[in-house]
C-alpha cells in the first residue's frame, strides 16, 4: 500500500487540491479534515455556509495554522441540484487554482420513503437528483482536465445500501446502486488514461444521517476512521473498497443471497422511518 503523502504547510500553492462535497459534516467533513492534516489544500462545497466555515476553520487548524487563508483553503456554497450553477463555479476553480488531484463526490441525504404515499414520489426524485445526478455533475467538469493531465483521483461516495434494496430505502438504495453503476462505466471509460475512478461503500458510520436509525447498525465506526480508511484506499487506486473491511463480507453475502432467504430475513428488520411530511 502507498504510503500516505505530506506536503509543507506553505503559502506556495503547490500542495496538491482534493475537492471534497458534503463537507459541512459526517463523512465529507472528516475526509477534508484528513487531506487538510497531510498539508493539501482544500475545496468545500456544501449546502450550509455555516457550517462549511466550521470544518474550514477545523482543516485549517489540522494544516497548522491560526486560521483559514483564501490560498490554502476555498469554500463553496453550492447546491448540486443546480448542475448549471455547479458548473460554473468548477469553472472558476479549474481558472484559479487548476485542476484537483482528488475530487471526492460525497453529497447526499438519506430520508426514508414509504411509496404508498404519493407525496414521497417528490422525495424520490430529490435524493436521486443529490446522491445520484449530484454526484455524476461533481465529477463531470474534471473528467477532460485530468484526462488531458494524465493523472487524479474521482472519488464516489456509494453505500452498502446500494447492494440490495433496504426496507424504507426505495430512494437512497435506488440512488446509490445508481451511483456504483455509473461510475463503474466511468472507470471503464478512462481505462488507461492515467486517471483513477475510486468507488467508496461505506457501512454504518456514526453521523447524522445514521443517528435516527431505529434498528442495529453492525460494524459501525466513526467518521475519522472511515476517512483514514479511505484515504488509504484511494493512495492505493482501489476500484471499490467497502470500508469497514466486515461490511465487505456481509455485502459479498447480500449480493448473492437468494430472494428466496433474503425477502423473509429483511422483512423481519427494522426500516428506514419514513420523513415526516408537512
Amino acid at each position: 500500500m502507498q504510503a500516505p503523502t505530506r506536503h509543507p504547510q506553505s503559502r506556495s500553492g503547490h500542495a496538491p487540491i482534493a475537492l471534497v462535497t458534503g463537507a459541512s459534516s459526517g463523512i465529507g467533513a472528516a475526509l477534508a479534515r484528513a487531506y487538510a492534516g497531510r498539508g493539501w489544500r482544500l475545496v468545500l462545497v456544501g449546502r450550509r455556509p455555516d457550517a462549511l466555515q466550521d470544518t474550514a476553520m477545523a482543516c485549517a487548524r489540522a494544516q497548522g495554522r491560526r486560521e483559514v487563508e483564501p490560498d490554502s483553503i476555498r469554500v463553496l456554497a453550492a447546491d448540486l441540484q443546480q448542475t448549471a450553477a455547479w458548473c460554473e463555479h468548477a469553472g472558476a476553480l479549474l481558472h484559479a487554482w487548476g485542476c484537483p488531484q482528488v475530487v471526492v463526490a460525497n453529497a447526499g441525504i438519506s430520508q426514508g420513503v414509504d411509496l404508498s404515499h404519493q407525496e414521497d414520489l417528490a422525495h424520490v426524485r430529490e435524493v436521486m437528483d443529490i446522491n445520484w445526478l449530484g454526484a455524476l455533475a461533481t465529477l463531470s467538469p474534471f473528467i477532460a482536465p485530468m484526462r488531458a493531465r494524465g493523472s487524479g483521483a474521482l472519488v464516489g461516495i456509494a453505500s452498502v445500501a446500494g447492494v440490495r434494496g433496504l426496507p424504507g430505502h426505495a430512494a437512497y438504495s435506488a440512488s446509490k446502486a445508481a451511483l456504483i453503476s455509473s461510475l463503474e462505466s466511468l472507470r471503464v471509460e478512462l481505462r488507461g488514461s492515467g486517471v483513477k475512478v475510486l468507488t467508496l461503500s461505506p457501512g454504518y458510520i456514526a453521523t447524522p444521517m445514521t443517528a435516527g436509525n431505529p434498528f442495529p447498525m453492525p460494524f459501525i465506526i466513526e467518521p475519522d476512521d472511515f476517512a483514514r480508511r479511505a484515504l488509504c484506499a484511494i493512495d492505493a487506486g482501489r476500484a471499490y473498497a467497502t470500508i469497514p473491511w466486515p461490511m465487505a463480507a456481509a455485502s459479498k453475502l447480500l449480493h448473492v443471497l437468494p430472494r428466496a432467504w433474503y425477502d423473509p430475513i429483511l422483512a423481519g428488520q427494522g426500516r428506514k422511518p419514513r420523513k415526516s411530511r408537512t
